[in-house]
């Protein structure tokens, strides 16, 4: 298809005027957003468990390792440009620079992939799963920039249509053709179809219904905005490898059984996680409104909303975790798994403090302060690669469970200085914010 023809009806690459459109009350946006994240991120627990129950942990830890192979790698070259385009307050550029970019980064990732498994010398059948699933995220990453449309204009309701689509199909295509072949990468790559079918019929479609949002790009402007965004493309790939770099020294380590029960476990955490990214998502063009403004309070007042939930968010799951985390952990994957309990409380603990870093990470990108998140997360990414180096091979899963936790505490507190500092001091602050 050529690319003209992904690009929503009306663009021309010239001016338009511009039809206000409708947008939804933030508690709405909320709503959407926290449905669709819920039931797509249960949707893609839900294929560890098929993958667990109607294969072994040896085969969630093939797709598990694909994942910690290609999510960092397309994290970086996505450059977060939904949240760019979401927190463009001002306008600064037009959807289908973003859309442009979007495009060529992703074709360079699907290369880097292909090289990265060719080179790692993967069996044949764990390089057919890296692939497949590489396939799948470049689809994903084309409808995340749709996606970065219509949160910018807060129509999270059609994001959240999408993800649950994207999910329930998915889940249902990898559960069919696994259960049918007994390949996770014939899973994969029906995961892969799926996704292409809803980025044609609906994300494609929703867009085309939109006016255009349109501005003649001078020359050069995608290479500024791939300039802009770089800083939060490193920044998106680090905190991918604080979660993926567990896994593949787990793997490296110990084997892919020892990664399957491990990611098995990691999973669980992921319900918390997405009630957290709606709320950020729902919350970011409102944060990134009041600190164009100049609304230092309507700022703060938001933000503090947030860092309470996420509080009361990640004591609740420890909670769970320490009271009834053996029952959770054999009810959803079996006995074998529910041994491991001390390492799903430790876990649960990192994730809690990762839930509120990421909050004031959403504030720093609404404040329009990419670069400055950087160095805080490579930080980061060294905490968690030197703590797994030294306690995974002698203190196994808990070890991995216990270097998280390590590099979420650094996570926590780098935030909160740099958002501190952040507000008086960035060069995008406005003046009413230094008061």
């Amino acid at each position: 298809m050529p690319l003209a023809e992904l690009a929503p009806a009306g663009y021309t690459g010239t001016s338009e005027r511009r039809v206000p459109p409708r947008r939804l009350s933030l508690t709405a946006n909320f709503a959407w957003t926290l449905k669709g994240n819920l039931v797509y991120a249960a949707c893609q627990w839900g294929m560890l468990v098929v993958l667990a129950r109607l294969g072994s942990p040896e085969a969630v830890g093939q797709f598990t390792l694909a994942l910690a192979i290609s999510a960092p790698v397309f994290m970086f070259t996505n450059l977060q440009l939904a949240a760019v385009q979401a927190t463009d307050a001002k306008g600064q550029y037009a959807f289908g620079d973003y859309f442009r970019l979007r495009i060529v980064t992703t074709a360079a990732a699907l290369a880097g992939i292909l090289l990265l498994a060719a080179g790692l010398r993967y069996s044949r059948e764990a390089a057919l799963v890296v692939l497949a699933v590489a396939l799948a995220k470049a689809i994903e990453s084309v409808s995340d920039i749709y996606y970065g449309l219509q949160q910018r204009r807060e129509r999270m309701d059609r994001i959240s249509l999408s993800m649950t689509s994207r999910g329930v199909l998915s889940l249902g295509a990898l559960a069919v053709v696994f259960h049918a072949t007994g390949s996770v990468a014939w899973g994969a790559l029906a995961m892969a179809a799926v996704w292409l079918v809803v980025l044609l019929a609906y994300d494609l479609r929703v867009a085309k219904r939109l006016p255009a949002e349109v501005s003649e790009p001078g020359r050069g402007s995608l290479a500024k905005l791939a300039w802009l965004a770089l800083p939060l493309g490193a920044l998106a790939m680090m905190m991918s490898l604080n979660v993926n770099i567990p896994r593949s020294l787990i793997a490296h380590f110990l084997g892919d059984r020892e990664l399957g029960l491990f990611a098995a476990m990691a999973y669980v955490t992921v319900a918390g996680s997405t009630i957290m990214n709606a709320l950020g998502q729902a919350a970011s063009p409102k944060l990134a409104g009041y600190y164009a403004g100049g609304d230092l309070r309507g700022f703060r007042r938001v933000l503090t909303k947030l860092l309470a939930s996420g509080a009361v968010l990640g004591a609740a799951g420890v909670g769970v975790a320490a009271l009834a985390g053996r029952q959770v952990l054999a009810l959803l994957y079996g006995a074998e798994y529910a041994v491991h309990n001390d390492v799903f409380v430790w876990l649960m603990m990192a994730t809690a403090m990762t839930h509120l870093a990421a909050l004031l990470g959403n504030a720093l990108t609404a404040a329009r302060c990419f670069a400055a998140q950087a160095p805080l997360y490579l930080l980061v990414t060294m905490a968690t690669t030197a703590g797994c180096f030294l306690l995974v091979p002698g203190h196994r899963l808990f070890g991995a469970a216990a270097a998280m936790l390590l590099a979420a505490m650094v996570q926590l507190a780098g935030s909160a200085g740099m958002l501190a500092y952040v507000v008086t001091h960035c060069p995008h602050t406005p003046g009413s914010l230094k008061r």
